[in-house]
């Protein structure tokens, strides 16, 4: 039984009449317990709109809004409350940065820096920037080992006005050295973004130890609810952006013709929030706070190593990033089978119970780069078990017999 069944009730659900061996965590992860009964328990006892009440039941709302804030302020290290804006999710929150401050701060001439293997979400918005404002997209490319070298950071030029990254490649699972990057970046005049929604879940993330600017992630590959995510700024540049929505909460004054903004944070808070998703993403923090980064990433390790021994011994496979540079590395493996669809040993491993992913990941021109169309995704977390890992590599051995392609 996986040990930690008991606050993750679903991995003792059977899927296909066998046991799940949940292997998709880097697309999002399982709750526990208690964030469930925090997010029941708001909407049972402390419902209503935060900051328009004045009766005692909004000024509960509100303080639980307020205080997950600030718990999400001390958790990355911002020095202010002002400088963590609620969102849906990461995606959402690198839209309002490529639209409130890319269209406006941008100019013909101007270029933004990125990994080829960034998730669309930090790719697509810089895209729609640099097609309006004339700018140049300049792309850095991995090594077989999923490494940024550092000929690839000499493109980083002082036309470079952007630099956006992922912190953890959600394909190749990769850790790249963000602070050495952003040290670059910083040097030629250029503005920061991170991606962090696959490295927040695992270890640490402190926004001044990274050298952000601006850094995103999404309360659901972390243990929060679906819908909630945040966007870290610092208070300098957020206060010179414009709002990205419009509406109500958001204003200070409307007249007919004109209106006034409301100070940070609520400029970019426009309309309800989702007050039980930041009580939900609150009680996620203080979860992985009890569980420990040290246990974390001591079990995840663990866990990748000997996932990549098992594969290395399973014929026909292709691993992508590479599998000897494992400590700059986190629990996400990119794979395909010979002669088998990503689809096709997606759907053969659900038959035993397996959850994995399978298709371009929202990372075609990382897929384009690495000469497929498709690849099969293992993600791990910390509630995995060796029995899940023996489960899935016994499952892909028989993928090609199962196709008549023998083994």
């Amino acid at each position: 039984m996986n040990p930690w069944a008991e606050d993750f009730p679903i991995l003792n659900e059977k899927m296909n009449g066998k046991r799940l061996a949940y292997l998709d965590n880097a697309a999002t992860v399982q709750r526990p317990v208690p964030v469930l009964r925090a997010v029941d328990e708001f909407y049972r006892t402390e419902n209503a709109n935060p900051h328009r009440g004045l009766y005692e039941l909004s000024v509960k709302a509100t303080e639980r809004y307020e205080n997950a804030r600030h718990t999400v302020k001390e958790f990355i290290g911002a020095d202010k409350d002002c400088e963590v804006i609620f969102t849906r999710n990461a995606s959402e929150s690198l839209n309002l940065v490529a639209y409130s401050y890319g269209l406006n701060f941008l100019h013909e001439g101007d270029e933004i820096v990125l990994p080829v293997s960034e998730h669309h979400s930090n790719l697509v918005p810089w895209q729609m920037v640099a097609q309006a404002k004339g700018v140049k997209l300049v792309y850095l490319y991995p090594d077989k080992e999923g490494r940024l070298t550092d000929d690839e950071m000499e493109k980083i030029t002082p036309k470079a006005k952007i630099l956006a990254l992922a912190h953890v490649s959600n394909v190749l699972g990769s850790v790249y050295p963000v602070r050495k990057i952003a040290d670059k970046a910083h040097s030629v005049g250029a503005v920061v973004v991170v991606d962090c929604a696959q490295s927040i879940p695992h270890f640490k993330v402190n926004v001044k130890d990274l050298g952000a600017d601006f850094m995103a992630f999404s309360g659901h590959k972390m243990m929060a609810p679906m819908g909630i995510g945040v966007l870290y700024g610092r208070e300098e540049l957020l206060n010179k952006m414009p709002p990205f929505l419009r509406g109500g909460e958001m204003i200070e004054y409307v007249h007919e013709q004109s209106a006034t903004f409301a100070p940070l944070p609520q400029k970019f808070e426009a309309g309800t929030q989702n007050v039980g998703g930041a009580v939900g993403l609150e009680a996620a923090i203080h979860y992985l706070q009890k569980v420990g980064y040290d246990k974390i990433a001591e079990t995840e390790q663990a866990l990748l190593n000997y996932t990549l021994d098992g594969l290395a011994e399973v014929p026909h496979i292709t691993v992508y990033g590479g599998t000897k540079n494992r400590r700059d590395r986190c629990g996400v493996i990119s794979f395909n089978v010979d002669g088998v669809h990503p689809h096709d040993v997606a759907s053969i491993l659900d038959a035993d119970g397996v959850a994995i992913r399978a298709g371009h990941h929202c990372a075609q021109p990382l897929m384009d780069y690495l000469g497929v169309n498709a690849t099969c995704r293992a993600s791990l977390y910390f509630y995995n078990t060796r029995e899940d890992i023996d489960q899935f590599l016994s499952s892909l051995k028989r993928v090609r017999g199962w196709l008549g392609l023998g083994t």
